[in-house]
Parts: C-alpha cells; sequence; structure tokens
C-alpha cells in the first residue's frame, strides 16, 4: 500500500471495456494520501506524502501522525479533530501549519474523512496538498473564467465529437446566438450559415493538432441575414498535461467595421478608377452613337449588369423637348454583361422609341433628377419598360434594382443613362447615384459636342453635295463615273470636288479639284472654284489659261491653297489636253496594256501665284481611260506614297474593261481604308466610239 501512486500507474486502467485515462489536475495538485488508525498511528503512507511532508514511507508507517507532522503548539488542536472524526464519521476540511522533516513549516490543506473496513475497524483518512500550489490553481482558473466571461473575443469549448461543451457571452453576442442554442449541439447544426464546411476543417485540427489562426471569414449571420459580417476565427485543439486530447476550442473575433472600411476604401478606388477610365475612353471621337457606346460598355460590369443611353429625339434635330406629355427618345447605346432578355427588352439601337409621361426614365428628364429604385417590384417594371412585354422581359432577366441619371451638359437635357441590376445582388444605393451622376455629367459633354459636331458636319455635307454637279445626261464620246466619299467621323468633310462640263464642239471639260482645310469653309471655297472653273470652261479656255485664272481668282482669299486637274477631251481628234495645277498625276489606261501614270508638268498649286501653267496633249482615243483623283484616296500616314500609287495601278488593271460604276466602288473598297481622315473625288472618263 505504501508504494501505490497513480503516477506510476500508466495512462489508466481498462473499466467495464472502456478506456479511462487520468486527468493531470491531481498531479498539479500533488495530492498526499495519509492512513491513521484509532490510535493515530500510520498505517499508509503514499509517495506524494514523502513529497509534502519529507518523511519516506518506512519512516511514517507505525508513527504517531501527530508527533510525526504537528508542531508540538497546535498538537492537541489536531488530536481533538481527529477524535472528532473518527467518532462522529462527518468529514473535516481545513488549513494549518505542518512541521517539515528539514525543519522548516508549510502550510497545507487537508480533507479528512473516516474509513470502516469488512472488519468493522476505524481508520481515517487524510488527503493533502500544499496550499500555496491549490490557491494557485485556483487563482489561474478564476482568471481564466473572468478572462473567459469578460473578453470581447469569442469563445467556444467542443468536446471531441465536436459538440459544444461552452460558449462565452462575447460569442453569443457576436453571432447572435444564445449559449443555449449551442449546448450539447453539433458544430456542423450550428454553422450552416458559413459557405465552406467548418466541421471538416475543425475534424482536421482536432486530428492533426495544427491549429489555424487568424482565417477571415465574411457571411450573413442568421440573426442579421440582412448584412455582411466579418470574423478573424483561430482552431486551437485542447490538450491536458499528458497530451490527452479533451476537445478543441475556437475563437471569434469580430472585425466587421475594419472589414467594412476596407471593402468602402476599395470601392472609393474602383470608382476613382472607373472615372478615370471613363475620362480615358468615352468621347474618344465626335460620332454620337460611338460615344454613347463608350459611355454604355465603360459602365458595364462595374457600375451595372444592363445599361442604356437614350437621348431626346428633340435635341438631335435642335428643338426643346416638350415639358408634358409622352417623351421621344433614340436609342443610342445598350451593354449587357452576357446575352439576356433585359437586352431584349431595350429599345433597338438607332430606333425611335415613345415613353408615356409616367415612365421613370420620362420623369428622370423632366425633372432632371436621378432615379433611384433600390427594390424593384412588378409596378416598378412596369413603369420602366416602354409597354407591358417589355416588362415581362425585364422580370424575366431577373432586374431588380434601378436607376436612371439625366444627361446634361452646359444647362441642357440630352437624355438619360439608364441601368439595371441582375446578376449583381446588391442594389442599387446613393453612392452608385452620385458615380452615375459623375459619369453621366462627362459622357454628356462629350455627346453634346458629337452632337454639335455632327450638325456641323451634316452642314458642311449638305452644302458640298449641294455644290457637286449633277451627272451630265450625254456626253458625246465620253461615258463617265464619278464618286464622292466625305472623311470619316473623326474628321470633318473638306473641299474635294469633281466636274464634267459639257463644251461646244462635242468637247468636255474635266476638272478634279482638292481644297486644303475642312469645314464649312472649304467646301464654300470649293464651290466657288467649281462654278468659276464652269465659267471659265464655258469660255472656251485653254486648262493652262483656264488655271492661270483660277489661280489669279485665289490670291485673294485668305489661306487658300488649292491643287487641281483640268482636261478637255476632244472626240474629233482623239485627243485629250491635261494641265496639273500641284495635282497628283492622272492614271491612264489603254486597251491591251497595264494602267500608268502619266508623266506631266506639276505645276504649282492654285494660291501659289506667279507661276505659269503648262498643259500636255496625249492620244485619247476609244477604249481609253483616264482616272482623275483627289489625295484622300492614296495618301496615308502608314505607307508611302508610291506604294500607294502602285496599288492603284495594280486595281486598275485588275479593273480593266469593266463597268465604270463597279470600278469605282472597286477602288474605293481596295484603297478607302474605313474612317479615312480625308475625304475623296474621283472621276473616271472613258472614251467610246
Amino acid at each position: 500500500m505504501g508504494t501505490t501512486d497513480s503516477s506510476r500507474a500508466g495512462h489508466g486502467r481498462s473499466v467495464a471495456g472502456h478506456a479511462a485515462p487520468p486527468s493531470g489536475l491531481l498531479d498539479l495538485l500533488g495530492v498526499a494520501a495519509v492512513v491513521v488508525n484509532a490510535a493515530g498511528e500510520v498505517v499508509f503512507w503514499s509517495p506524494k506524502a514523502e513529497d509534502l511532508f519529507g518523511y519516506t514511507a518506512a519512516e511514517a508507517l507505525g508513527q504517531h501522525a501527530a508527533r510525526l507532522t504537528v508542531h508540538e503548539e497546535h498538537r492537541d488542536e489536531v488530536i481533538k479533530l481527529f477524535a472528532e472524526v473518527m467518532e462522529s464519521g462527518s468529514d473535516w476540511a481545513g488549513a494549518f501549519p505542518i512541521r517539515h522533516k528539514d525543519g522548516s513549516t508549510r502550510l497545507v490543506e487537508f480533507r479528512n474523512m473516516r474509513l470502516l473496513d469488512d472488519l468493522g475497524d476505524v481508520y481515517a483518512l487524510g488527503l493533502a496538498a500544499d496550499q500555496s500550489a491549490v490557491e494557485q490553481i485556483e487563482r489561474d482558473a478564476a482568471l481564466a473564467m473572468r478572462l473567459v466571461s469578460q473578453s470581447p473575443i469569442g469563445l467556444a469549448i467542443l468536446d471531441p465529437d465536436l459538440r459544444y461543451l461552452a460558449v462565452n457571452p462575447a460569442l453569443e453576442r457576436i453571432t447572435g446566438q444564445a449559449a443555449s442554442e449551442r449546448l450539447g449541439r453539433p458544430v456542423g447544426e450550428i454553422l450552416t450559415f458559413l459557405d465552406t464546411d467548418p466541421e471538416a476543417r475543425l475534424r482536421r485540427v482536432l486530428e492533426t493538432g495544427e491549429s489555424v489562426v487568424d482565417r477571415h471569414i465574411v457571411c450573413r449571420p442568421p440573426a442579421d441575414p440582412d448584412h455582411e459580417h466579418a470574423w478573424s476565427v483561430s482552431y486551437y485543439r485542447l490538450e491536458d498535461a499528458r497530451g490527452r486530447v479533451l476537445g478543441l476550442a475556437y475563437s471569434v473575433i469580430d472585425v466587421t467595421e475594419r472589414h467594412q472600411a476596407a471593402a468602402e476604401a476599395a470601392q472609393a478606388r474602383q470608382r476613382l478608377t472607373l472615372i478615370a477610365r471613363a475620362s480615358a475612353c468615352v468621347g474618344s471621337t465626335l460620332d454620337l452613337k460611338a460615344t454613347a457606346r463608350e459611355l454604355a460598355d465603360v459602365v458595364v460590369p462595374a457600375l451595372a449588369d444592363v445599361a442604356a443611353v437614350d437621348v431626346l429625339d428633340s435635341v438631335l434635330d435642335g428643338r426643346s423637348p416638350p415639358h408634358e406629355g409622352p417623351a421621344l427618345f433614340r436609342a443610342l447605346a445598350v451593354s449587357a454583361v452576357q446575352a439576356t432578355e433585359a437586352v431584349r427588352a431595350a429599345d433597338p439601337t438607332g430606333g425611335l422609341a415613345t415613353y408615356d409621361s409616367d415612365r421613370l426614365i420620362t420623369q428622370c428628364v423632366r425633372t432632371r433628377r436621378p432615379v433611384l429604385v433600390p427594390h424593384t417590384t412588378r409596378q416598378d417594371l412596369e413603369r420602366i419598360a416602354r409597354h407591358a412585354e417589355a416588362a415581362s422581359l425585364l422580370a424575366a432577366a431577373g432586374v431588380h434594382s434601378y436607376l436612371a441619371v439625366p444627361l446634361l451638359a452646359r444647362g441642357e437635357v440630352l437624355g438619360a443613362l439608364d441601368l439595371a441590376r441582375t446578376r449583381n445582388p446588391a442594389p442599387f444605393d446613393d453612392d452608385d447615384v452620385l458615380l452615375a451622376g459623375e459619369l453621366a455629367a462627362r459622357a454628356a459633354v462629350c455627346i453634346d459636342n458629337a452632337r454639335g459636331y455632327q450638325a456641323q458636319r451634316q452642314a458642311a455635307l449638305t452644302l458640298q453635295r449641294s455644290l457637286l454637279p449633277e451627272r451630265p445626261s450625254h456626253l458625246p464620246g465620253l461615258e463617265v463615273a464619278c464618286r464622292y466619299q466625305p472623311a470619316g467621323a473623326t474628321s470633318e468633310i473638306g473641299g474635294d470636288w469633281y466636274d464634267a462640263v459639257p463644251l461646244q464642239g462635242d468637247r468636255t471639260a474635266l476638272v478634279v479639284g482638292d481644297v486644303m482645310g475642312s469645314g464649312v469653309k472649304a467646301a464654300a471655297t470649293m464651290g466657288q472654284l467649281r462654278s468659276a472653273a464652269r465659267a471659265f470652261a464655258e469660255l472656251a479656255l485653254a486648262p493652262a489659261e483656264a488655271l492661270r485664272h483660277l489661280d489669279h481668282l485665289t490670291e485673294g482669299v485668305e489661306q487658300t491653297i488649292t491643287t487641281c486637274i483640268y482636261c478637255v477631251y476632244d472626240p474629233h481628234r482623239g485627243t485629250c489636253e491635261i494641265c496639273l495645277a500641284g495635282h497628283l498625276p492622272p492614271a491612264l489606261i489603254r486597251r491591251g496594256h497595264a494602267a500608268q501614270l502619266l508623266d506631266l508638268p506639276t505645276g504649282a498649286p492654285l494660291g501659289v501665284g506667279g507661276v505659269p501653267f503648262e498643259a500636255a496633249t496625249i492620244a485619247f482615243g476609244p477604249g481609253d481611260a483616264l482616272v482623275l483623283y483627289t489625295d484622300g484616296l492614296v495618301e496615308t500616314r502608314s505607307e508611302p506614297i508610291d506604294a500607294r500609287l502602285d496599288t492603284l495601278l495594280d486595281a486598275l488593271t485588275m479593273t480593266r474593261g469593266h463597268d465604270l460604276e463597279d470600278t469605282c466602288d472597286r477602288l474605293l473598297e481596295i484603297l478607302r481604308s474605313p474612317g479615312g481622315e480625308d475625304d475623296v473625288a474621283l472621276l473616271i472618263a472613258r472614251a467610246r466610239s
């Protein structure tokens, strides 16, 4: 009996077929066991008693316990307490100083109780531990319980089966779930609102002992499903001093405010990036539809899933929009993150659509204020769409939030930017209204510029086309085809022209010219020169003489430089007299020969003054063709002019003998790039019998 101790008895014994590993708490306390008989003599002395009192079992057994361990001044009191326990059978607990073998005094806490064996003999069992060790453990336990209960960090203790054993108040507050809802239940039944599988992760921590620290989780807990919460979660395996797995603990720190601040900062950066991108992308051209398309594309998907740009048709015509009744819109652009029913609900690009006065887009342009519907209903969709069928398409597409902002530029409302969300679950909010308004304001200026440019360009183009001649009904011995193409959307129209003037004696004057510059001024100058050239032709002036008069005419016009080619064809002589004023040489195509550029005196452009013009006469018989053109057909920034002229000759050789109208179209197709930066005048004349 004297040598038995739990510290030397292994990790446990098999009881009823189940392993019962010991706890390490008693080892921390160092509990000593001492048994004395009715006479007060020691009959049992544990190894821990040897550690506590200093006497070995051999020294203690058979000795009177009180005389061995108690100071003389306390001995009578101890004997009295011992007698009371033996007589009454009641337990006693308390602490008093004992005498150690080395002579020192230690305060020891006792638990004493009476024992009775099968022979009826009475003994007393004393359990003793150093009071300082007991107090240390009590302080640690109290501190731990206090920290857990008052900690702002949520804590939970789970058993090895991952069932809740304890939950502190902070975790109740953070998750919105009471401890009574968790205790005894498996973690998988409680954390169902998380996107990941927490039970599997906890199981790995329990099996491997590898802690997970500061794992960021964003979720919508059951207590607040309408808002996102951010938590920093850590998982730890719990073990006792012997390494036995007791369960698992996890901590939760609410970092929602930090998460929201970071999200707001990121959102602000995204908004600034979007504004910068819009500033760079929207308005890259002066084309109205292209500008609207750029605006629609820049907001999808950064701000909306579907975007449409609609302008008031009255604005395009220069009229003031009506202040009441339906509004007539022209759809300029539609953009979406994917093919959806919402795109079908939008008005076809380029088409006109009438919206009643109760529609939200009409209210937007009439009030000049944004219209925000964070959560749309069926009634809202009917006020967004133009008609009931479109409303059904919006509902089928899942449109759940809507925003319309007016396009305002220079105090005038031009139209509206329509935004809808289908895939993005977040509704539009006030921040989105501000961002959309900023983008719309920047884009509206670009749209207004494009509108103004388009109106000016259309006026210049109308003027220029009105100044170009109609094709003569009959030119003796000559077949003529002509084309004029204005410059692309990024440039204004120029001053290129062509003319074919029937003269006396069955002759024909062929003229192609190019006024430097662009816009209305160039078109007006072109009209003056064309009229003058026609007048000089009807006076039967020779080509060189006609160009000399034109040069003299342009001397008084400020900053006017014009290139021109002037030809007179005489079918009776089978000749063509040609004179150049700084113009590119014409191409000649003879039967059975490849096309070639004529080597002629170049001359100086009109407006230079003081330079004589020199004409040349060539044979020009039936089947021969002469090609007159302006530099917009062959000049580009990326290729040398010689290479482009070779391309022109190759194209003419390839189309030799074709219908002249087809030849014109083919030349423009081969040589004219889309959106060319200069306008083009082209005239092809072919002699016939």
